[in-house]
């Protein structure tokens, strides 16, 4: 019988073959990886975020998400103070050292002057405290492959890998050979999206495709551009032509009260599910609005939207939702309330 450290060096060598036949000329700027994750596709699932996204939805719970570009994100009370440390400072550019690009109060990192700041990173790359960390990392497509490939042994029969982001398909030629990639080596592939894209684009990447997360935020397209920065046409369009392609996907809905909680919304939703989405659709998520990503906007030099605005309590939103499901499941529309009883 083999030694675990035997079966752990044929595991890692199958690894390198595998990896070794990717081109790794594509890359793409990922922000996080997040692992054994089982909300987000089938199974248990390695899901990499990917920066850039052409909408910017109120209630986004992942700013770090919108820029395309690696920036850094600011975290004032992990500093251990600039007169015990200051190698932010020293790390500066030169030609920017007398700029105030570091914003400081009480002798702590407090900010980044995002317009003189030229995004070189090294005052994170040297910060002890994790007080200055970097969002997006750019990969090839091979490394990125080998950092899925270090879980696969938790996927069984039926988990995978789920792209996601920001918007995937921002940077969809590396989502593209990335897909392939997976798909090469055997790797159920899920990505979630909201479609704004062309259509050649999505066709292409849903090629390598084996399911698909997306939602459906507002019907009405003047109240989807208030609300996300763009109108709702060209989604709405890919997604009754993704459904003609039979690939399983589930559909989430964000429910943000007083933004798209009213029966007229969600009956345009269902009525559109049922009447051109078909039978592809494998369920559908009503999903409780929450604050997580608040925190996040301050880090990155950004106001969050939705300051000043009061909630439903738990108990109120949780009764709304179950509401919300009624009307859904009277389309005959799979509806359910959260992500925790996922089909597959």
């Amino acid at each position: 019988m083999k030694s675990f450290s035997a079966l752990t060096r044929v595991h890692l060598e199958g690894l390198l073959m595998i990896t070794d036949k990717v081109d790794s000329g594509a890359t793409g700027v990922i922000f996080n990886i997040q692992r054994y994750t089982v909300h987000d596709g089938p199974g248990t699932r390695t899901e990499l975020f990917l920066k850039g996204c052409p909408l910017r939805c109120l209630w986004c719970s992942n700013p770090e998400g919108f820029n395309i570009k690696p920036e850094i994100g600011v975290y004032p009370d992990r500093c251990i103070g600039i007169d015990k440390c200051g190698y932010c400072l020293q790390a500066c550019t030169e030609e920017n050292k007398d700029k105030e690009i570091i914003g400081r109060f009480n002798n702590l990192v407090k900010e980044i002057n995002r317009d003189l700041c030229t995004n070189c990173l090294k005052c994170a790359e040297v910060c002890p405290g994790s007080s200055l960390v970097v969002w997006g990392k750019e990969m090839t497509v091979q490394e990125t492959l080998q950092e899925v490939l270090k879980d696969r042994v938790f996927y069984g029969n039926k988990g995978g890998v789920t792209i996601s982001g920001g918007e995937p398909l921002v940077q969809w030629k590396f989502t593209l050979e990335f897909l392939k990639a997976c798909k090469n080596a055997g790797i159920n592939t899920c990505i979630e999206s909201t479609f704004h894209t062309p259509w050649d684009v999505a066709e292409q990447v849903l090629k390598y495709t084996d399911y698909i997360l997306t939602d459906i935020k507002l019907m009405d397209s003047n109240k989807h551009k208030e609300c996300t920065g763009v109108g709702n046409e060209l989604i709405l369009a890919n997604l009754a032509k993704m459904s003609k392609m039979g690939i399983p996907y589930i559909l989430r809905t964000p429910i943000v009260p007083n933004f798209n909680d009213d029966d007229e919304n969600i009956h345009a939703t269902a009525s559109f599910i049922a009447n051109e989405m078909g039978n592809t659709v494998k369920q559908v998520q009503l999903l409780a609005f929450h604050e997580y990503g608040k925190v996040k906007y301050p880090t990155i030099g950004r106001a969050y939207p939705l300051e000043g605005y009061s909630w439903p309590d738990r108990a109120q939103q949780k009764a709304r939702m179950l509401e919300l499901v009624d009307i859904m499941r009277s389309y005959s529309v799979p509806a359910v309330v959260g992500s925790n009883n996922k089909v597959e």
